[in-house]
């Protein structure tokens, strides 16, 4: 059946141009210099006006092309008109181009369940924001790799598709992808996969073979995390924000694993880095070796921590403390 006839074909396309979409909104809401920056639980737990104008744009241009999907996105916003400027109707032909795996090629719209984080790194964009206190600097750091822009490649925006409780497609868009070349450069890029396809928009690259490199969190380390880490016996630990970042550094060959021993990530967290490193061979499970499961009627916190690799994944699982494994009940 011809990519462009199936379902999910069309909602990955769908997704991936709303996801670029989405992208240009995050740059211009940093740009404009307003963040519009509210707490939501506490500290560390921030929302911006790009956080609530990608999700509105993600969920109304999704929902208008297919009514029946099930979307489930990070922020809690009130029912309100959204924008003709918000909704993209777009999709991305080079997706539609694409054969479906025959076993999703007869999945309807509402066997789907969509799960959005609208800016994944909220904390590493809204300190990156602080930084930079006019448009002017931004534009003059944009052009430089100084520290404070670095932390822009912790931003990402994610889209997920998930199929019988199954992370099987999903979307990764950096919005700030090449802020170091230049100011010529063109900002931003767009990574997708979709289980027995295969993923794109990036190199696929795993760390030389008996290098463990770790890549954990950035701001919401603590006892059990740190533990987990050192258990595994690492060369190198890179700290960032972001677990669509983190998914990243896997398949770019810049870490081995990513180990996040706590709750915290959520369900729209996981799913589109998931679908793409699975894509890709990888896997994710919680710290227990279980997998996650995103149908649409689970709870939305990972309480069991985050461990995904590129290969190995049984190695990094037997290294998890007792102590932590006891602390952190599987789902």
């Amino acid at each position: 059946m011809a990519g462009g006839t199936v379902v999910v074909m069309r909602l990955l396309a769908s997704a991936y141009a709303v996801a670029e979409k989405a992208g240009t909104i995050v740059r211009n809401v940093l740009h404009g210099g307003d963040l519009g920056i509210v707490e939501k639980t506490g500290v560390n737990d921030l929302q911006t006006l790009a956080d609530r104008l990608v999700q509105k744009s993600i969920c109304a241009s999704l929902s208008k092309r297919f009514p029946k999907l099930t979307i489930i996105g990070e922020e809690d916003l009130p029912s309100e008109t959204v924008e003709e400027d918000l909704i993209e109707i777009s999709q991305y032909d080079a997706i539609l181009q694409k054969p479906c795996p025959d076993e999703y090629s007869n999945l309807k719209e509402e066997e789907l369940v969509v799960w959005v984080d609208p800016l994944d790194g909220t904390k590493e964009y809204t300190e990156a924001a602080r930084l930079l206190d006019s448009p002017a600097v931004i534009e003059k750091l944009l052009e430089s790799q100084r520290a404070p822009t670095r932390l822009l490649d912790h931003v990402t925006v994610l889209i997920g598709i998930a199929y019988e409780g199954k992370a099987i497609a999903g979307v990764i868009n950096q919005p700030f992808y090449n802020y170091q070349m230049g100011a010529d450069a063109t900002l931003g890029r767009t990574l997708w996969g979709m289980l027995g396809l295969g993923a794109f928009g990036f190199q696929l690259q795993e760390v030389p073979e008996g290098k463990r490199i770790i890549t954990t969190t950035r701001s919401h380390s603590n006892k059990l995390v740190t533990e987990t880490v050192q258990a595994m016996d690492p060369h190198d630990v890179i700290r960032v924000g972001g677990a669509g970042n983190k998914i990243i550094q896997l398949v770019e060959g810049k870490a081995s694993a990513y180990v996040f021993a706590s709750p915290g990530c959520k369900k729209w967290d996981t799913c589109a880095p998931e679908a793409i490193l699975h894509a890709v061979g990888g896997t994710l499970t919680d710290v227990h070796g279980n997998t996650y499961q995103y149908s649409a009627d689970v709870k939305h916190m990972n309480s069991a921590g985050v461990l995904a690799t590129l290969r190995n994944h049984q190695y990094y699982v037997s290294r998890v403390p007792q102590s932590v494994l006891q602390a952190l009940s599987s789902n």
